[in-house]
């Protein structure tokens, strides 16, 4: 049986898909791992706060995207109903994941300036009306876009295509606010620099800049990608994909490492 191009660059972009969701599975699994013993000190000594609670969700929200995920790009899915039932409910928990994240980012900014109420309005502000417009471009995205199935036997999964121009809009609100965070950060490590007449890397170092600009690094993928009009679905829905759990590395790893020197310090 001869099948046509499109039926061929679908099951492409489905193998494609089940290569990088097992991946990112595997990724996180070894972060995961790796970062335990850490992990389970922090939770073992630490005291309950709100931010611990905020860890701990923002922790282990990625493990049901991973389910969500490998059960969509793992599993037949001929139905395209429970498709996009399975697709609305990656894009919702990717959103909190999202959301959780930068919230982590959002108390170290707001730490780092002292606990200025100023500015902590301001981010709010902004960082409200980043996740207002996205969810609505999200669920716009999720309305017009077409369920996507292979019609050659083997090829398990399924996918939503949506139009190119919805996959990086959501990803230039997140990369404004995103880069608003890091100049508030370099401002506020310049001034600490000039007061205290030491190396401005080592104030870059300990205001965590680097966190920062990993996650702006990846939004800026996400946003060139499909401006080159390449048709590359699977690519781009893998690199969202993992900006969501490389942010949620970032943001737990940087509160993790505050926690362990604070520890330290006080120990």
């Amino acid at each position: 049986m001869e099948y046509s191009v499109d039926d061929i660059a679908v099951a492409r972009n489905l193998q494609f898909l089940a290569y990088i969701c097992t991946s990112i599975a595997t990724f996180w699994t070894y972060d995961f791992v790796c970062s335990f013993h850490k992990e389970w000190t922090f939770l073992h000594r630490s005291r309950w706060t709100k931010v611990k609670g905020l860890y701990i969700i923002t922790r282990y929200v990625p493990f049901v995207l991973i389910i969500v995920d490998l059960c969509l790009a793992l599993t037949p899915n001929t139905n395209p109903e429970n498709c996009q039932i399975l697709g609305n409910m990656f894009t919702y928990f990717r959103m909190i994941s999202l959301t959780l994240s930068e919230c982590f980012f959002i108390l170290r900014t707001y730490a780092l300036w002292n606990n200025n109420r100023i500015v902590l309005v301001a981010v709010l502000s902004a960082f409200f009306a980043t996740i207002v417009s996205s969810i609505s471009l999200l669920l716009v995205a999720g309305a017009t876009s077409d369920v996507m199935t292979s019609t050659i036997p083997g090829i398990p999964g399924c996918f939503r295509h949506a139009h190119v121009v919805q996959f990086f809009l959501p990803f230039i609100l997140v990369f404004v606010f995103q880069l608003g965070l890091v100049c508030l950060t370099i401002i506020r490590a310049i001034q600490s620099w000039r007061s205290s007449k030491g190396l401005l890397y080592i104030m870059l170092v300990k205001h965590n800049i680097f966190y920062y600009a990993c996650g702006l690094l990846f939004s800026a993928v996400n946003i060139i990608l499909p401006m080159l009009q390449l048709d590359m679905y699977s690519i781009y829905s893998s690199l969202a994909s993992l900006q969501i759990f490389i942010l949620a590395i970032l943001a737990t790893r940087m509160h993790l490492h505050l926690w362990h020197v604070e520890w330290h310090v006080d120990g």
